[in-house]
């Protein structure tokens, strides 16, 4: 019996079983090395990152607050309290190198009648502590007033009896710009006036307009006063009512 041929079979199946198995392997090294996703791994492996960072973890200390020190003013204020004295009725002196009109009586006995003739009329409301100002039928000026603390201002029917362009009141030394006198108190004069100025150049009762401050004077702003002093004649009747 021939027993080499079995024999010879059996090398040449297992030679070509390696033949196979080298290609095989062969073929998967190929497609390893040469297919997409192994190709992007690379390249992805090969890149390098180039941003930066933008933040860190840093070590900062908490800030503490110094409080400014507080501001100090050195203005005065020209706005005066509210007087405190007994009201009553003002003494009034001519600003020295003021000329006084020559019908303009300092001492009266009596009131001066009223003249109507020209149409002009003043009228003051202690209710409203107002000054309303009429040429005929129209209202010409309308004023906020302050008339005397306890009702120390007269109710009736006056007229101009003096005009001064800055009178002095010596009972409390202050001065009373666009002086319009209205009537006599005993040896005195009551009458219109602007807010009254202090010795030092303060403005007294500034912001209190509206309300009773006076010592029994009709009390107007500095403009309106200068207003109703260029606009009243001597004996423009003025009419002071509740």
């Amino acid at each position: 019996m021939n027993t080499t041929l079995p024999a010879r079979r059996k090398r040449l199946f297992l030679s070509l079983s390696l033949i196979l198995f080298l290609i095989g392997l062969g073929l998967a090294v190929f497609f390893f090395l040469f297919s997409p996703a192994t190709a992007s791994a690379a390249i992805f492996a090969s890149l390098t990152p180039t941003h930066e960072n933008v933040w860190a973890f840093v070590d900062v200390s908490k800030p503490t607050y110094t409080p400014s020190p507080a501001p100090t003013s050195t203005a005065v204020s020209t706005v005066t309290a509210l007087p405190t004295e007994t009201p009553g009725v003002m003494s009034m002196e001519v600003l020295a190198n003021t000329p006084v009109p020559t019908n303009a009586p300092l001492q009266v006995a009596q009131q001066p009648v009223a003249n109507y003739s020209g149409g002009k009329y003043i009228l003051v409301d202690i209710s409203e502590q107002h000054m309303y100002v009429y040429q005929g039928d129209a209202l010409v000026y309308s004023f906020v007033a302050s008339t005397g603390m306890n009702n120390a201002t007269r109710v009736g029917t006056f007229a101009v009896q003096s005009k001064i362009p800055n009178a002095y009141g010596s009972t409390w030394n202050i001065w009373m710009p666009s002086w319009l006198g209205i009537y006599w108190a005993g040896g005195l004069e009551n009458g219109n006036h602007a807010l009254p100025i202090l010795p030092s150049g303060a403005t007294l009762w500034e912001g209190y307009l509206g309300r009773p401050v006076s010592y029994g004077c009709v009390v107007l702003g500095s403009y309106e006063a200068q207003l109703l002093y260029d606009w009243a004649e001597m004996g423009t009747p003025v009419e002071i009512q509740w």
